[in-house]
């Protein structure tokens, strides 16, 4: 009998943690004690649904007790919940909207969460607005001379364009190319040096907050440096390229210089060929002669007289190498 008694009490036990779990009572007179109008039977079906009574409960109350009640209702809570929404950072960021008088609906709050931006932090930004620092900007003036520019920007949430909108990233790129803008036009970068605040009200003048959710509110240049001399750099460039094209044609130049001279030792060495060839052709001429009786042998004698005398005159006209002709060694 005993065994059968705590049996039971366990099964009751259980049943009455299910029921406290699938109808949370506590949390219906904490409802109904903080002026919530909601039914057992509704906190029921939420665990049915498998959505969260107390967080339901609990942004109801919130709402409630800021004025709101009428705006944020059960059904569009659970709604946006099972939508993958979060519901806190919604009902926070309206009563919070309430209280800093920011147009802010329940609709717009909820379709600002879905599109994955935290409506409570832009709902804070609109109030107490951002600083962004810009990256170092690189921009060099007319004059050649490169000036990095560092600045900070001031935003300020745009409630209305938060779906859709651009982000930081667009502002932090429309505010470069302004800035680079703004130093590429400077005839000479004393003068961007002189007066810095050019830069900031030449950008805010071309309206870069357009398209995004933020708004612009200041553009502050928080430091400028001197960079290289872009412009003596590009000179250098330019002449050490031309010099390189020079060299360049000269190389050129001289490699057809020295195909041309070897293919003029080519012809010189077959025009050579040929003259041997030809000389080799006298002989045979010589003995052609004899046998048809056009040559004579007196004339055949005249002829090395004539070879002998020309040698002669080309060894005195053409003194030998010295050391060629050396005295012959007396024998011992």
């Amino acid at each position: 009998m005993v065994g059968i008694d705590v049996i039971l009490l366990i099964v009751l036990g259980v049943l009455l943690l299910l029921f406290f779990y699938y109808v949370p009572f506590l949390l219906w007179i904490s409802a109904k004690v903080s002026g919530v109008n909601i039914s057992l039977l509704q906190l029921f079906l939420m665990r049915i649904r498998k959505v969260p009574p107390r967080t339901i409960v609990q942004c109801l109350i919130e709402a409630h007790k800021a004025g709101l009640g009428d705006e944020v209702s059960r059904d569009g809570l659970e709604a946006h919940y099972l939508a993958g929404g979060h519901i806190e950072r919604v009902t926070h960021a309206l009563v919070s909207a309430s209280k800093a008088n920011i147009d802010l609906n329940f609709k717009m709050a909820t379709a600002i969460d879905l599109a994955g931006r935290d409506v409570f932090q832009a709902v804070q930004m609109s109030v107490n607005p951002k600083v962004i620092d810009t990256p170092p900007v690189a921009a060099v003036a007319k004059d050649g001379i490169q000036l990095i520019a560092k600045a900070r920007v001031t935003v300020r949430a745009n409630i209305k364009q938060l779906v859709g909108g651009a982000g930081e990233e667009t502002i932090l790129a429309r505010v470069g190319e302004g800035i680079v803008s703004s130093i590429g036009s400077s005839q000479s970068h004393k003068s961007v040096l002189e007066n810095p605040d050019s830069i900031s009200k030449l950008v805010l003048k071309k309206g870069l907050d357009a398209g995004t959710a933020f708004e612009i509110l200041s553009i502050d240049i928080a430091d400028i440096d001197i960079g290289k001399n872009i412009g003596a750099q590009l000179q250098m460039d330019q002449a050490e390229a031309d010099k390189n094209i020079a060299q360049a044609k000269a190389e050129e130049r001289r490699a057809m210089a020295i195909a041309s001279e070897q293919e003029m030792k080519s012809k010189s060495q077959e025009m050579r060929a040929k003259v041997i060839e030809a000389e080799a052709e006298v002989p045979k001429a010589m003995a052609e002669a004899f046998r048809e009786g056009n040559l004579g042998i007196m004339d055949y004698y005249r002829m090395k007289n004539i070879e002998a005398d020309t040698s002669m005159r080309d060894s005195i006209a053409k003194p030998s190498q010295p050391g060629s002709n050396q005295p012959p060694k007396q024998g011992k």
